[in-house]
Order: C-alpha cells, then structure tokens, then sequence
C-alpha cells in the first residue's frame, strides 16, 4: 500500500497527459499574452539630405522646410537671424547646416521693413565680412593700399566714416532729390536708356529681378555695417544675386521700366531706413 506522500506523487498516465496538455497551454497563453503586449516598432521616418543653403519657394514656410529635412525650425530661424512670427519669402536663401567656419563667416539675413521702405517683402543674405585670402608661406612683402578701380565715366570717390569707398551710380542729371514728404526715398538720375548703372560701393548682391513691379528691374547691394543700396528701373540687369561687386562696377544699364520716363533711382538704407543719399556720395 502507498503512503500518502506516494500517492500525491502518483499520477496516472492520463493524468500525467492532461498536466502536459494544460502546461502547454499555459505557456502558449503566455507566449501569445507577451507577443500581444510587446510594442510594435514602425519604420523610422526618412528625411531628405538637407543642403547647406536652401531657397524659398512659393507656398513654403519655415516650419515646412525644416520638417522635410528632419531639423527644427526654431534652430534654423536662429541660424538665419529670423524672428517670431518666422515669415520668409520667395527666393530667399536660407542656412540649413551650421558652417565649420567662424561666426564671421555666417551669412546675416535682413528682412526690408514693410512700414518704413518702398522695397518690400525682399530678405538679403549677406557675409558680415568679405572674401579674404590665405596668406601663402613666403617672406612677407610691404603691403601696398590698393585704389579701389572705378571708371572714368563716374565722379571722384569719397570715404566716408563707414568705412566704404563710395561713387555716384550715375553720371546722370539729377532730376529729383531725397524729399520722404513726396515719397522719395533716394535720388533720382536721368540719362538714356543703356546708360551705364554702376555699384555705389563694394558689396553684395541679394537682388536682381522685377519681383516689385513699381521699381521694375530691381537691383539691391548688401554692403557691410548694415548698408543696402537699390537701382530701380534698369532696362537690363546685368547681375544676379549672390554675385560680389566692387565699387564702381557695371551692374546694370538705366531704363524706365516700372517707371513713366527713363531714370535710375537709387536709394540708401542704413539698418532697413532710408537716408539722404547726398550726405554719403560725392558731390551730387
């Protein structure tokens, strides 16, 4: 006769089938039970290879740009110097990856004033500083100042305390002054048209189109300490934007496009203002 320990360790071959049946059971319960809960993990978002400069186009925003390329919008509107509310326009060129170089090296971006300027909607990127050059490793030499070139057609230079070397864009007559009561923001120079268009001062393009149809074919220049200079009205443009000017160079020819009669107008802003081109040009 079994004790009663033996029993309890007795199991009929039935029995011992029907243990296995429910272990298995339980185990598959399990089984399933854990795939059920594990979580499921989704194919990861592809982003397109962000370029370095990216350029607006019609029905972008910032937030949908940065999006397309994984980034945040709030880093890239630090990075171009954007504020709240974000606005950016068409054809302007944004940063999209920190530049390896230097602070001085990141393009500044600007937008024109919609308020106080008769060039609206426009955002110019522009170097803080200028194209510079390695020294290569060879004895120094004396450093000798350069003149800056400028064509026999313009009127002698000045320096002002800004720093830049400045010349008048147009050998024109002036057919109209600085008046902001009568809505002029600049001077006006008549002439023909194909007459010579030339930079005032060394800087860069950030404009050249007829995307504002009261100025016609529209030049802008960036220069440095907050300067931008205009030329409305040209027949022919013969920059584009990006391009590096020097003082004194051919950018575009006079004409009278978006205009009732043929002339250049050119204006000064300083910080996004207009100012009195007379006090900065020479003799005009």
């Amino acid at each position: 006769m079994l004790s009663l320990r033996s029993q309890q360790l007795y199991l009929s071959p039935k029995s011992w089938i029907n243990a296995i049946v429910l272990s298995s059971a339980v185990i598959t319960t399990l089984v399933m039970t854990g795939c059920a809960s594990k979580p499921q993990i989704n194919n990861p978002v592809r982003y397109a290879n962000a370029p370095d400069y990216y350029t607006v186009r019609s029905g972008d925003t910032l937030s949908g740009i940065a999006a397309r390329y994984g980034l945040s919008y709030i880093s890239v509107a630090e990075m171009n110097d954007i504020a709240s509310p974000y606005r950016i326009y068409v054809n302007q060129s944004i940063r999209l990856k920190k530049s390896n170089s230097t602070n001085n090296n990141r393009p500044a971006t600007q937008a024109l004033s919609n308020t106080d300027t008769g060039i609206q909607r426009q955002t110019i990127t522009l170097p803080s500083n200028q194209t510079t050059t390695t020294a290569k490793p060879v004895t120094p030499t004396p450093v000798i100042p350069v003149t800056p070139t400028v064509p026999s057609t313009t009127t002698p230079t000045t320096v002002a305390s800004n720093g830049l070397v400045w010349v008048k864009p147009s050998n024109g007559a002036v057919i109209a002054n600085y008046n902001l009561a009568q809505n002029i923001k600049g001077i006006r120079f008549g002439g023909n048209v194909g007459d010579p268009v030339v930079a005032a001062a060394a800087g860069q393009v950030v404009y050249a189109a007829d995307g504002l149809k009261e100025y016609g074919n529209l030049v802008l220049v960036k220069h440095i300490n907050g300067y931008i200079t205009a030329y409305a009205h040209n027949s022919k443009i013969l920059v584009k934007s990006g391009d590096n000017v020097t003082v004194g160079q051919k950018i575009a020819e006079m004409g009278s496009s978006g205009a009732t009669q043929t002339m250049l107008e050119f204006q000064i802003r300083l910080d996004g203002k207009p100012i009195n081109p007379a006090n900065i040009l020479p003799s005009v």
